[in-house]
C-alpha cells in the first residue's frame, strides 16, 4: 500500500488511570481509503487509545494531528470539527425518537431544524453508501443492526470523514454483518478512514487492509491484512504461539439431563420473552443457544437456573438414578439442596455473578460459606481455589486479595468461570463467556468448557459468535422471538442456514 499523508497522526500518546498506565508512547497511522483493524488482549489499550481520538479522553502525553495540522482534541465536540466520529459497544439513540431526530439532536443551525430536509439528506447518504434506514422509524421499532445503522449515518451526516466503530459486529447476524461490511467497503471506496476494534479475527481477515495490534498499551506492530493470517495476528497480540482450533470431542454416552417442556416466560414487564419452549440437554454434549440479541437467551438460562420466574411449563433434571427432578419455581439456594450441581456463569459480570467490591477469595467463598458446621466461615479453602484459578486461567491480578473490580473484563470473567467450575457441577450454564474477552482468554475459556464435556456435564452455550458455536458445540438450539426455530447438528448445519434461522426466514419444529 502506498504511503500517503496519514488522515490520522498519533506520535508518543501516554495516557494512565492511576496507577494503570493503559497507553504508553503509542504511535499510529490511519489512513482515508482505508479500513485498519485494531487489535489486542484486553487490557492492550484499544479502546482508550481510541477514546483520546475521540475527545472522550485527553492523553497524558503525546502529539495529535489530522491531515497533517496538529489538532487538540479535548472534547467530542472538538472531534467533530476535525471529521472525527465513533460508534460505541453502547448506542447512544434517544428510544422515543425517530432516525432523523437522533440524527440532528444536539445540533444547532441558528433556528427551528427542518426536519424533512434533514431526512432528504439522510436518504441521500444511505443511497451513497448502501445504507437502509427509514428516516420516519423510531429507535424503539428497530432492530440491533438499524440502531448501530443510524449511529454510522448520523456520523456521515455531521462531517465525519474518519469514523472507529468498537465491536461493531458484536450482536449482528452473518447475513447484517455482511450487509454492514458491503458499507464499510463503499465508504472506504469514497475516500473515508475507518477503524474497527474487534476480536473476530475471521471479520478482521475478511474486511481489513492494515493490522495494528497493541499489546500492554504500547504499539507491538502491524501488518497488511492480505499479506499476513490470523495465526500471526494472534501471536502478535500475545506475544508468543497459541493454539487456535477448538477441539470438538465426540460426545460419548450422552445422558439426558435437563428436559424443558413447554417453557414460556414473562419479564417484569410483562412482555412474552419465551413461548412454549421445548428441548433436552445432555451430559457429555455442548447446547449452543443462538439467536439475534434479545430473542430470549438470557432468560432461558436465568429460568434453567432458579432465577427467573417461570409462567408455564416445566424445567426437569434427570440424575443417574433416571429420576426427573422438578426445578420449576425453585431458587439457586432450592435447587443445590436437592442435590442438583448446577453452576451458572451469567451475562452480567458484576451485577449478578461477582460482588466487584470483595476480593478474588471472597468471591470464592460466595460458594461455599453456607457449608460446614462452625458460626466461622471457612476461608482456607476458597483461599487456596483461587490461588488455584488464578494459577490455571492465567489470571492477571497483584494477589487473591484484589478486589474483583479492579480487573479488566478478561479477568473478571476467568475468576467467574473458574468459581462455577469448580463446584463440580453436572449442569453448565454459559451465557456469553467470552464476550469482550481476547483471544488467547476465549480459548482458555473453550478449553474449560470441552473439559467438562468430558467429564460427563451438560454444558449449554448462549454465545454471540457464530463461527465459534459452529466449532464448538454438538447441537445448536436457534431462538427467534422468545419461539425455537429449530435444533440443527453443529456438524452439518452451515453458519448461513443458522443465521436465516435466527431471522425466521427459514423455520420448523425443534428437533
Amino acid at each position: 500500500m502506498a504511503k500517503k499523508q496519514p488522515a490520522v497522526r498519533m506520535r508518543h500518546i501516554s495516557k494512565s488511570f492511576g496507577q494503570v498506565k493503559a497507553n504508553s508512547d503509542v504511535d499510529l497511522d490511519i489512513y482515508g481509503g482505508e479500513i485498519l483493524a485494531l487489535l489486542g488482549e484486553n487490557g492492550s489499550g484499544k479502546t482508550t487509545l481510541m477514546n483520546m481520538l475521540s475527545g472522550i479522553y485527553f492523553p497524558d502525553a503525546g502529539q495529535i494531528e489530522i491531515q497533517g495540522t496538529p489538532a487538540t482534541i479535548a472534547s467530542p465536540k472538538d472531534a467533530f470539527e476535525h471529521g472525527i466520529g465513533m460508534v460505541h459497544q453502547h448506542f447512544r439513540l434517544v428510544n422515543v425518537f425517530s432516525a432523523t431526530e437522533n440524527i440532528v439532536l444536539g445540533l444547532n443551525d441558528g433556528g427551528a431544524f427542518d426536519l424533512k430536509a434533514a431526512a432528504s439528506k439522510i436518504r441521500d447518504i444511505c443511497d451513497t453508501y448502501g445504507f437502509d434506514v427509514d428516516p420516519d422509524q423510531k429507535v424503539y421499532e428497530m432492530s440491533v443492526s438499524q440502531k448501530q445503522t443510524v449511529e454510522i449515518v448520523k456520523l456521515i451526516y455531521r462531517g465525519a470523514d474518519i469514523l472507529i466503530l468498537d465491536e461493531p459486529t458484536a450482536v449482528l447476524t452473518p447475513q447484517e454483518t455482511e450487509r454492514l461490511f458491503a458499507v464499510l467497503r463503499n465508504m472506504r471506496n469514497d475516500g473515508k478512514a475507518i477503524v474497527i476494534i474487534t476480536h473476530k479475527l475471521h471479520e478482521v481477515e475478511e474486511i481489513s487492509d492494515r493490522v495494528v495490534v497493541l499489546r500492554k498499551g504500547k504499539n507491538a506492530g502491524e501488518m497488511i491484512t492480505a499479506e499476513s493470517s490470523a495465526q500471526q495476528m494472534t501471536n502478535m497480540m500475545v506475544g508468543h504461539q497459541v493454539t487456535l482450533n477448538i477441539e470438538r470431542p465426540a460426545p460419548v454416552d450422552p445422558t439426558e439431563r435437563i428436559r424443558v417442556k413447554g417453557l414460556s416466560v414473562r419479564d417484569a414487564e410483562g412482555v412474552l420473552k419465551l413461548d412454549d419452549v421445548s428441548f433436552s440437554a445432555y451430559g457429555g454434549e455442548v447446547l449452543g443457544i443462538a439467536g439475534i440479541s434479545n430473542s430470549g437467551q438470557k432468560e432461558l438460562l436465568e429460568a434453567i437456573a432458579g432465577l427467573q420466574a417461570v409462567e408455564s411449563g416445566s424445567i426437569e433434571y434427570l440424575g443417574n438414578d433416571g429420576k426427573a427432578l422438578e426445578l420449576t419455581g425453585k431458587d439457586p439456594y432450592q435447587i443445590s439442596r436437592m442435590g442438583v450441581a448446577l453452576s451458572f456463569v451469567p451475562e452480567d459480570r458484576l451485577g449478578m455473578g461477582l460482588v466487584g467490591s470483595m476480593s478474588i477469595t471472597d468471591n470464592m467463598l460466595l460458594r461455599s460459606f453456607r457449608d460446614g458446621t462452625s458460626i466461622f466461615a471457612d476461608r482456607k479453602a476458597p483461599r487456596e481455589l483461587a490461588e488455584k484459578v488464578v494459577a490455571e486461567l492465567e489470571v492477571d491480578t497483584p494477589g487473591v486479595d484484589t478486589a474483583v473490580r479492579r480487573l479488566s473484563g478478561g479477568n473478571v470473567q476467568k475468576v467467574l468461570v473458574g468459581r462455577e467450575i469448580s463446584s463440580s457441577p453436572s449442569v453448565l450454564l454459559c451465557a456469553y463467556a467470552v464476550r469482550g474477552l481476547d483471544v488467547n482468554s476465549s480459548y482458555l475459556i473453550y478449553d474449560l468448557i470441552n473439559r467438562q464435556k468430558q467429564a460427563g456435564v451438560a454444558v449449554v452455550y448462549a454465545g454471540e459468535d457464530l463461527d465459534v458455536l459452529l466449532e464448538l458445540c454438538d447441537k445448536i438450539l436457534v431462538l427467534c422471538g422468545g419461539k425455537v426455530s429449530g435444533i440443527v447438528d453443529a456438524k452439518s448445519t452451515t453458519k448461513n442456514e443458522v443465521g436465516l434461522m435466527m431471522t425466521k426466514l427459514k423455520g420448523g419444529e425443534a428437533a
